[in-house]
């Protein structure tokens, strides 16, 4: 449901969005950045500053005299928020800066750490003074030999007014600067998608009856070009697509009226009055073969549109070629001998093998022979050979092929004017170049004194 309500949002909006987000992260780091950076740059600032006058102080204890007093002011005069004591080892106050108080500013167990090295310590209200501040404790000796412990102190107040102010800056600065950023990402992205949103308008209008317009491309070679110079390929292919599309539906149209009305014709014919029993029997036969020649344009066209849907089926087995050839011979024998023809077969290589659907090597072959004997004259010869890594199965006839046909011999529905009132539906040898170009091969038309058609298939 979220990603279903997020795809609503237009993408100007998503980019925004994501670009917004994004710098408010990094805001957020460099705002968790510089914090840590100035909180340990203060520390450490700090800390020295209170190593340096604990050293001071180290100095003047290792110098004094016995009776200390006023010997700790002097040296912090002119440090505002710092302050100091002198213990013993009992934790008694020596000497003080009125600041100090005159309680100790370390525990009973940080005095005890005290004496044996530097401490550096944190203490707040409520148990000594009335804000936080930070301790450093080191020991010390005078110059007669007594231990003590040198505590020198300093406010933290100004450490945290300058985090607080930091913090403030960029909770004003942050949304501020947040809000630039989501403006410039607006305008970023609706400057990019501007090229989009053209095209998309260009592509609205881009309709049927306007063949062979295109999307105005960018001047920019980026990749809204490369998008619209692959939507102007495609729609090159849709038109092409589209334009054979309706030339096949106007073809078989045209062919498929034909039957139709010579079936309805016979039938219309047959019912018109008493019929005898053999005007029957001819109304009939001759409504069946009309109804045979429908039912073979329906199955063609079935292969055709299997073809181009990337769907015709190919199951590959090693088939003889001179048994191949045998069959169709065989089969169209009464044909041949119905018209007066004959039907001959060449030698044909022995072992001569190739690979390929029997069934549709069968039918490609056998649309050969059929349109030999329809559109052919003289003896039909079948042959077989193996030529450059393929093996070309051969139908020729001494009939001569028109000329004008043959560039467009194996589209769907070219037929010569002379065939137009035949039987034939001109699809013939447009199955045979589908069947040959889902095995891989090729087809050919030659015409030197007699027609040779062949297909080749691949012999691997």
């Amino acid at each position: 449901m979220i990603a279903r309500r997020a795809s609503r949002i237009p993408i100007r909006l998503r980019l925004t969005l994501a670009f917004a987000i994004a710098m408010a992260i990094v805001l957020a780091a460099l705002g968790v950045f510089l914090s840590t950076r100035l909180e340990a740059a203060l520390d450490r600032s700090i800390n020295q500053g209170l190593r340096g006058r604990a050293g001071d102080l180290r100095l003047v204890v290792s110098r004094a005299a016995p009776g200390l007093g006023a010997r700790v002011q002097p040296v912090l005069e002119n440090e505002v928020e710092s302050f100091a004591q002198l213990l013993d080892t009992r934790g008694t106050v020596v000497d003080r800066t009125p600041e100090a108080g005159s309680i100790s500013l370390l525990t009973p167990a940080q005095l005890e750490r005290a004496l044996r090295g530097p401490v550096l310590v944190e203490r707040g209200p409520p148990d000594l003074l009335d804000e936080r501040v930070r301790l450093f404790a080191t020991p010390a000796t005078t110059r007669d030999g007594e231990p003590l412990v040198v505590v020198v102190g300093t406010s933290l107040e100004a450490r945290g007014d300058a985090l607080e102010t930091l913090l403030v800056l960029f909770l004003i600065g942050g949304p501020v600067a947040l809000a630039l950023a989501a403006l410039l990402g607006y305008g970023l992205a609706t400057a990019a998608l501007r090229p989009v949103e053209a095209m998309r308008r260009e592509a609205a209008a881009v309709s049927a009856v306007e063949p062979g317009r295109r999307l105005s491309l960018p001047a920019a070679d980026d990749e809204i070009r490369r998008l619209g110079a692959t939507l102007n390929e495609m729609l090159g292919r849709l038109e092409l697509a589209l334009e054979r599309e309706r030339r096949f539906i106007a073809d078989a149209s045209h062919e498929l009226r034909t039957p139709l009305a010579l079936l309805r014709t016979e039938l219309e014919l047959a019912l018109r009055r008493p019929r005898s029993n053999d005007e029957l029997e001819q109304a009939i036969r001759s409504a069946a073969q009309e109804a045979d020649r429908l039912s073979q344009l329906a199955e063609d066209m079935l292969v055709l549109a299997q073809a181009d849907d990337g769907k015709l089926p190919v199951r590959r087995e090693q088939m003889n070629a001179l048994d191949l050839i045998e069959r169709l011979r065989a089969r169209f024998a009464a044909e041949a001998r119905a018209a007066g023809r004959a039907i001959e077969r060449e030698t044909v290589p022995s072992g001569l093998t190739l690979l390929g659907d029997r069934l549709r090597v069968e039918q490609a072959l056998g649309n050969l022979v059929d349109n030999a004997l329809r559109h052919g004259r003289g003896t039909v010869v079948l042959a077989a050979c193996h030529m450059e890594r393929a093996v070309e199965l051969h139908v020729r006839d001494e009939g001569h092929f028109p000329d004008d046909l043959r560039p467009h011999a194996f589209e769907r529905f070219a037929r010569s004017d002379a065939a137009r009132s035949g039987a034939g539906a001109g699809l013939g040898l447009a199955i045979v170049e589908v069947i040959a170009r889902s095995h891989g091969g090729s087809t050919h038309i030659e015409d030197d004194g007699g027609t040779d058609v062949w297909v080749a298939f691949p012999d691997d």
